[in-house]
């Protein structure tokens, strides 16, 4: 079924510590997302880069915290963005950046659902679950903390956006998978919630399927809108080396393939953030190409419409 798709661009690294995430956008384009999705019969626009809003006046009570008010800024533009997007497009997609950007998107995205009287979910593709406020982030990196901020958890007040109950994601509605780098102070608030948190281990143990079916079960049930999140070390570094939080057994290549499909076979999926590719640590585009080509399973492209590498 061909779609409405809206492409974005969101250059965001004050989240994270290394550079190169502000490329992100730009090397997603030379790889040919916007060709791929084409030839797949979906009609896509290119909306360009978003612009960040100009925030001056935050702070935290936490030394360790860095790009506050920048990373605030990109998120009051990308909530808007992503507000107006999902009332022209089918499924927008965000391009990034770092997982800071999340902290507009999924507000966004969960603000125009709920006018649509649909619970909004979230299916978080991720080593790390991202669920750190702001007091409780060791390395003051932001890309660390939109999950505890878009659940509605506490930590946030006066510093990020206030957050409206219509733009909030109950954690009951949100599901990780491929986690297996856990803070401390992450793994006691994630036991307090009811987050379905799916590490490695329980991957290994499952495999991908079992869980992913279960979740969009629920999603198709509640006749939810379903955001997938999809952060490049959610992948085994070894296929995916272009990022700066790399972390050892993440997914194959098979394994992510056959999420994406089962995303297109569900039609849940309403909105999407493509992040943390950092085209500086890259191999001649190689994880550009694959995060294209795993973007092209979630859209329609089966195995035997892929085509063969050269060797």
């Amino acid at each position: 079924m061909s779609q409405k798709l809206a492409l974005i661009g969101a250059p965001v690294q004050s989240g994270a510590s290394q550079p190169g995430c502000v490329m992100g956008p730009e090397a997603f384009r030379t790889a040919g997302l916007a060709e791929t999705l084409r030839a797949l019969g979906h009609h896509v626009e290119d909306l360009g880069n978003v612009d960040r809003r100009p925030v001056d006046d935050r702070t935290s009570c936490n030394p360790a915290v860095h790009g506050l008010n920048e990373t605030v800024g990109w998120a009051m533009a990308l909530e808007n963005q992503a507000y107006e997007a999902c009332q022209s497009a089918d499924v927008p997609i965000f391009l990034g950046g770092d997982h800071s950007l999340s902290i507009g998107t999924v507000p966004g995205v969960a603000r125009h659902a709920a006018n649509g009287n649909r619970p909004q979910f979230v299916l978080w593709l991720d080593a790390h679950p991202d669920f750190h406020s702001l007091a409780s982030t060791q390395s003051g990196n932001l890309h660390g903390t939109p999950v505890a901020y878009f659940s509605g958890q506490d930590g946030f007040t006066d510093a990020y956006p206030e957050l409206a109950a219509t733009a909030t994601v109950p954690p009951q509605n949100i599901c990780m998978m491929g986690i297996r780098s856990v803070d401390p102070s992450e793994k006691q608030a994630l036991k307090e919630k009811s987050i379905d948190v799916h590490d490695m281990r329980s991957l290994d143990e499952r495999g991908v399927a079992a869980p992913l079916r279960e979740f969009l079960a629920r999603v198709e049930a509640a006749g939810g809108a379903l955001h997938v999140s999809l952060d490049v070390d959610f992948l085994e570094p070894a296929i995916a080396p272009a990022v700066g939080t790399t972390v050892p057994g993440g997914a194959t290549f098979r394994e992510a393939h056959l999420i994406m499909e089962m995303l297109h076979d569900s039609g849940l999926v309403t909105s999407l953030d493509l992040v943390e590719l950092n085209p500086f640590l890259d191999e001649r585009g190689r994880t550009a190409n694959l995060m294209v080509d795993l973007c092209a399973s979630l859209f329609g492209r089966t195995v035997l419409d892929r085509p063969t590498q050269s060797h």
